[in-house]
Parts: structure tokens; sequence; C-alpha cells
């Protein structure tokens, strides 16, 4: 019993962790992509709705990338044990 419990939290712990670097990864490539769209030369420096949608797709690839490659390493990690 004291072993399901102990269980539940660590699971609880991992998922507000996984959560945690999803938000992360997704404001980096928020960011990132603003920034590129503002300051690449070239490009036209506004900010458009254009831009936003593309900043959002690429913030959410980013967070998608990271879960996927930290999901990755966690079932590498539990095989090794």
């Amino acid at each position: 019993m004291i072993e399901q419990g102990q269980g539940q939290s660590s699971g609880n712990a991992e998922d507000a962790r996984r959560r945690q670097v999803g938000g992360v990864a997704f404001l980096v490539g928020l960011v990132g992509a603003l920034a590129f769209f503002a300051f690449f030369p070239g490009l036209p420096h506004v900010i458009d709705w254009g831009a936003v949608l593309v900043s959002l797709a690429v913030g959410a690839v980013a967070r998608w990338g990271c879960l996927t490659w930290a999901a990755q390493r966690a079932r590498k990690k539990a095989g090794e044990a």
C-alpha cells in the first residue's frame, strides 16, 4: 500500500515537470520565432497576424518536440534500470 502512494506522488511530480518543460519549450519557440520576424534582415520589421500565427505554430512544434525527446529519454532510462 505504501508503494502505491509513492508511485502516485512520483507520477504527479513527473506530470508537473513535463507540463513545466512543455511550457518553457513553447515560450522559447514563440519568442524565438517572433524575434526572427522582428529582427531578420530583409523582412519588414512589422509583427502582423501572420507572424503571430506562425510563431504560435513554431511554439507548438517546439513543445511537441521537447516532450517527445523527454519521453524517449524516460523510456531509455527505464529500460536501463
